[in-house]
């Protein structure tokens, strides 16, 4: 294999909206080829890509001998069957997250990835992001002694995003606790080592006009008992970022908009499908959302608001790196030399993709570790339906060496 990693993207949605800036921006990565059933998308990225290749199957795009890794952004009911097909077809796969929509569908996943002889990584989670894994980090250090909690809240505007009918069904992994969870999840576990006991969960439906929970708050244990809790407000009355003094009312939408989109939701009059056709490829929003430059500050959005209390502090993100409290008082540990911190997460994401695939180093958030995070979004449904506190079965550890390589001083 050459220096450079052939990349092909499946599913050329808004999520492949949000990875291409980071594909272009990475000098390791070559976009060649896409897939999609979507004529006019295929047609616009095409367009924005002269020279590469387009088919309108995963099974074409698995077949071109110059494709290297397979990136699945296809639908949720569809991650486990595109990315044994590019396993099969001898491609390196990384799976947007929620894995699979059942652990069965993520076993055999497994099974074939280990028997084509290629590699998996479970992507897009925000545990990927600087502010995160400095985190882990000084919690590693032990300069803060021993880890004693982790609390995530979110309040976004998620639910008022257009989305397609196939989202809007929980059988096909549709709602908060499968398209949000995971960034949580992925994080508490980062944070915490990866093997959690036991979870605890309430799912929320609150709005006639969406059939799929908004909302989600859990209750997690780690095997030595220490405690994490995570919730998710998707319905965007509220946003995160009001939380923080540098924050506004505005994520996707501003307060104006989202009031707008509601009532056009309740009315019947909202073109959903137009509206997701502009945040693809080429579409009229797509430059202005995925885009256009990031704001040099941090706020919290969809992963939330993480605070984590050891035995001698606290840590919290800040506007440009995170907050540490000690005996000592407060410091500010500025993380926006780390190429900033707006498109870092999807970078490093690339990097593992790289540094696994051509320079043989190890997969972290390999399918095993997607397994595990996919298991906990599916024990917060079952918890809420039941009203009881479910097992854990298939949790994994973060590998010692994770993040050895990465220099940052803290």
């Amino acid at each position: 294999m050459a220096d450079h990693l052939r990349l092909g993207i499946a599913g050329i949605g808004v999520g492949a909206a949000e990875i291409l800036p980071a594909m272009e921006a990475s000098p390791d990565i070559d976009l060649v080829a896409g897939a999609d059933v979507n004529r006019e998308v295929l047609e616009r990225f095409q367009s924005r890509y002269p020279g590469t290749r387009v088919y309108d199957s995963v099974e074409g795009l698995s077949a071109d001998p110059d494709v290297d890794a397979v990136w699945i952004a296809t639908p949720n009911r569809f991650h486990a069957q595109h990315a044994m097909a590019a396993a099969r077809g001898g491609k390196h796969v990384v799976v947007e997250k929620p894995m699979a929509i059942s652990l069965a569908e993520a076993e055999e996943m497994l099974e074939v990835v280990e028997r084509s002889g290629v590699k998996l990584l479970a992507g897009h989670t925000q545990s990927y992001s600087t502010p995160i894994r400095a985190m882990r980090r000084i919690i590693q250090s032990g300069r803060l002694g021993r880890l004693c909690a982790i609390h995530i809240w979110a309040y976004s505007d998620w639910m008022l995003r257009p989305r397609t009918a196939d989202e809007l069904d929980p059988s096909q992994g549709g709602g908060v606790p499968y398209r949000q969870g995971p960034h949580q999840i992925d994080t508490v576990r980062l944070l915490g080592g990866g093997v959690l006991r036991s979870v605890r969960a309430m799912t929320g439906q609150w709005m006639p006009e969406r059939p799929i929970a908004g909302y989600y708050c859990a209750y997690l244990e780690f095997e030595d008992g220490t405690p994490a809790t995570i919730m998710h407000n998707g319905y965007g009355y509220f946003l995160g970022a009001e939380l923080v003094p540098w924050g506004t009312s505005r994520q996707r939408y501003t307060l104006e908009e989202r009031g707008r989109i509601r009532k056009q939701m309740r009315e019947g009059v909202r073109n959903e499908a137009q509206d997701k056709q502009d945040m693809r490829i080429g579409g009229r929003v797509e430059n202005q959302i995925f885009r256009e430059s990031r704001p040099a500050e941090w706020v919290p959005a969809d992963l939330g608001m993480v605070i984590v209390s050891c035995e001698r502090g606290d840590i919290r993100h800040s506007a440009h790196g995170l907050y540490v409290y000690d005996d000592e008082g407060l410091h500010e540990i500025d993380l926006m030399g780390e190429r900033g911190m707006g498109m870092a997460q999807r970078r490093a994401e690339l990097d593992e993709l790289y540094e696994g695939v051509v320079l043989g180093k190890p997969i972290y958030h390999d399918g095993r570790w997607g397994m595990a995070t996919l298991e906990v979004c599916l024990a917060m449904v079952e918890s809420a339906r039941e009203r009881r506190e479910i097992q854990l079965s298939h949790q994994v550890a973060v590998r010692s060496d994770y993040d050895a390589a990465w220099e940052l001083q803290i």
